[in-house]
């Protein structure tokens, strides 16, 4: 796995997380993008927002976080994309995903064909691949030699055997949670095994160079050139799950272009995913003296 440069396509859903405390930017594409830039990286995001206010929010969102906006497309027919985000008793999110929207339909243009072509890594979600338009699109896009990441994010009924095993087929590095990795195992009949073989079976199976598997509030595993890493995550004060995870892979990205060790990254990423979860929505301001002080307990 070689990394030829440090320009990173993130593709895929953004949105509006409609949370009980009110409205936040979100999608994963788009919070790893934001955490990327925050960290440092070029990273842009390729997305589609409809012609209407929520749309033109987002994209002043984006601006004013100083992320390159120049491969959000207007949709003129479909709304931009609103979730309803959903906390249980622990602050843990469940999610209601509107369909159709406007990132439902990224069309392939000539000016993303070209940034694909010239990404060293192109990060992007199993969401966006629910409808055949954008799944089309992101499929030529990373038909190339780029570095490709894929973040599961398995949300019924979007959850389809057929299109992540797609994906997947296309992918180099993959990350998912604890409870995506055995639903990969049951499509596949595998039952009886720990987490550690499932880690070892997925690899294999899938024919991938790295899986990372997040645990939520116990940290994250990491199968990497035959090694297994993992860490028991760092303990906050949550105040919601949203974006955590998002926030957790943008950490281990940079730590891996910044030619940490898998320990470090992995230490870095579940910190900088412990500090997202300490705060308010998905892309809360980025305080890298905290994330330390969270390294640091």
């Amino acid at each position: 796995m070689n990394i030829t440069n440090k320009e990173i396509l993130c593709i895929g859903e953004v949105l509006w997380d409609r949370l009980p405390s009110g409205a936040k930017p979100g999608g994963a594409p788009m919070n790893v993008a934001l955490h990327l830039n925050a960290i440092g990286l070029d990273a842009a995001i390729a997305s589609s927002v409809g012609n209407d206010d929520a749309g033109k929010q987002l994209i002043d969102f984006l601006k004013n976080s100083g992320v390159d906006t120049s491969l959000i497309q207007t949709d003129e027919k479909l709304p931009t994309s609103e979730v309803l985000v959903h906390l249980d008793e622990n602050n843990n999110a469940s999610y209601e995903i509107c369909e159709p929207v406007a990132w439902d339909n990224i069309q392939l243009t000539d000016e993303l064909a070209k940034k694909a072509q010239n990404s060293g890594l192109i990060i992007y979600g199993s969401l966006a691949s629910r409808n055949q338009t954008t799944r089309e699109t992101l499929l030529k896009l990373i038909d190339n030699d780029a570095v490709k990441l894929i973040d599961v994010n398995l949300r019924q009924p979007y959850d389809k055997q057929d299109v992540l095993e797609l994906l997947l087929a296309k992918s180099d590095i993959v990350k998912l949670n604890d409870d995506e990795l055995r639903v990969f195992a049951g499509w596949n009949g595998i039952e009886g095994k720990t987490e550690e073989e499932l880690i070892k079976w997925f690899v294999q199976h899938y024919k991938v160079e790295m899986l990372c598997v997040t645990r939520g509030d116990k940290g994250a595993a990491m199968f990497h050139k035959n090694k297994f890493y993992e860490h028991p995550g760092f303990k906050v004060n949550a105040v919601d799950t949203v974006g955590a995870g998002d926030a957790f892979l943008a950490g281990l990205v940079a730590a891996f272009l910044q030619k940490k060790s898998p320990k470090e990254a992995i230490t870095f990423a579940c910190a900088t995913g412990a500090f997202v979860a300490s705060k308010a929505g998905a892309t809360p301001e980025y305080d890298m003296n905290e994330i330390q002080a969270i390294m640091n307990q």
